[in-house]
């Protein structure tokens, strides 16, 4: 017990790193219009600048495996922090200082994109390796605080905009540098618990591609990424255009209501996770996404479309975390390079459901409805993943595990 308690630090301060990724991926989307009026900056390099941001972070996820396994969890997530902190710090300077402000405001993008990226790898085996009693429940914790971090980054930031005026987002660019600050301290103390076990080697990627529990694990990472933003991209638009809001009320609205409800039911399952059956609340959770799809696309009212935005966000919470604890309890000795594969899975799935349900949209007259309907496919497949996965394991984590 002991034990445990002294990696509960560790676990706190991968919350907190969760909450950096948010800073890191929230933040500077508020500030576009901000970018465009002050620098002129046009529509395609603005759109770069999350193209760079998730490609960075992309790459990461399907090359830095080997390097952390070299150098090691604690100067990898050193590492990660320190290239949050100065991206969000040099985010406030680059821009006056380049002969092109896009260039400076690229380059501090690219920076804490980085550590973005790192963090996406490192947090979940970082807890998964900690002698915790439920890893399942600490790892659908451990993500609702990426949510959390979302509310919180959206929230604070357009309440301070709102009262001190956005012409002093350097400061607060400044003040969000000081969460990965805070976090790089701790990740020089709390321990660090080796997630592979002396005498053991990770697998390899030859050795992990033949399993057929990995791939079906992949096709169950790509959705629950699908899933989650193929409806996360649009709430916003659908807030404004349904209610006729302003673009300041649709984000409060649209996305901020879908990361509460996805926070809450991670939290959920983060606490009375022991007393429940991971993979049946994932299936009634693809069961209910396809039904609040259905909503969105149905409903002839607008409000209850925005509210299947909102309750898919409660239903897509355990897609990403629950895929991982599958993969931890049915693949032994994974490692690093399987959590690296799972991230990037995941990041190709998020790439992929607004993509498609944008494409579908444009084909469709512009039909944003047909577009997200398109996309009821995800949690379909989701729902067959782990019906596959069960027939693969018998349901059993630790007989069924793959050695």
């Amino acid at each position: 017990m002991s034990q445990t308690k002294n990696y509960q630090k560790t676990i706190y301060a991968c919350f907190v790193a969760y909450m950096v990724q948010a800073v890191v991926n929230n933040f500077v989307p508020l500030l576009f219009v901000t970018f465009e009026e002050t620098y002129g900056l046009p529509l395609s390099k603005i759109t770069a600048l999350v193209t760079f941001n998730f490609g960075i972070q992309l790459i990461l996820d399907a090359t830095s495996a080997g390097f952390m396994d070299k150098i090691g969890y604690r100067a990898s997530m050193l590492i990660a922090n320190t290239c949050a902190a100065a991206g969000l710090v040099l985010l406030t300077i680059l821009p006056d200082l380049t002969p092109d402000p896009f260039v400076g405001i690229l380059i501090a993008v690219m920076i804490y994109a980085v550590g973005g990226g790192l963090m996406e790898v490192l947090v979940s085996p970082i807890v998964e390796a900690c002698p915790t009693d439920n890893k399942e429940a600490a790892m659908s914790l451990l993500h609702s605080f990426y949510c959390w971090g979302q509310v919180g980054v959206v929230l604070l930031s357009t309440v301070i905009f709102h009262f001190a005026g956005i012409a002093n987002w350097r400061i607060l660019s400044a003040l969000w540098a000081l969460v990965p600050l805070a976090d790089l301290l701790a990740f020089t103390k709390v321990p660090i618990a080796p997630l592979i076990q002396e005498g053991e080697t990770g697998k390899s990627f030859k050795e992990l591609a033949g399993f057929g529990l990995f791939w079906v694990l992949m096709l169950m990472m790509v959705c629950a990424g699908a899933s989650e933003q193929a409806v996360s991209q649009w709430a916003s638009a659908f807030a404004e255009t349904g209610l006729g809001v302003s673009k300041t009320m649709g984000d409060l609205l649209g996305p901020m209501c879908f990361a509460i409800l996805m926070g809450t039911s991670r939290t959920i399952f983060g606490k009375r996770g022991a007393t429940m059956d991971l993979r049946r609340f994932m299936g009634v959770s693809a069961i209910l996404c396809a039904a609040a799809y259905l909503i969105i696309v149905l409903s002839p009212v607008p409000a209850l479309s925005l509210l299947g935005c909102a309750l898919t966000g409660f239903a897509v919470g355990i897609f990403w975390p629950g895929t991982f604890s599958i993969a931890s309890s049915g693949i032994q000795n994974g490692g690093t390079l399987m959590f690296a594969l799972f991230a990037l899975a995941g990041d190709v799935g998020c790439s992929a459901g607004p993509t498609i349900a944008g494409a579908v949209a444009s084909a469709a007259g512009g039909s944003l409805r047909i577009g997200i309907l398109s996309c009821i496919v995800f949690p379909v497949l989701m729902l067959a993943g782990l019906l596959l996965e069960k027939k693969l394991t018998g349901n059993k984590a630790q007989k069924g595990a793959a050695e």
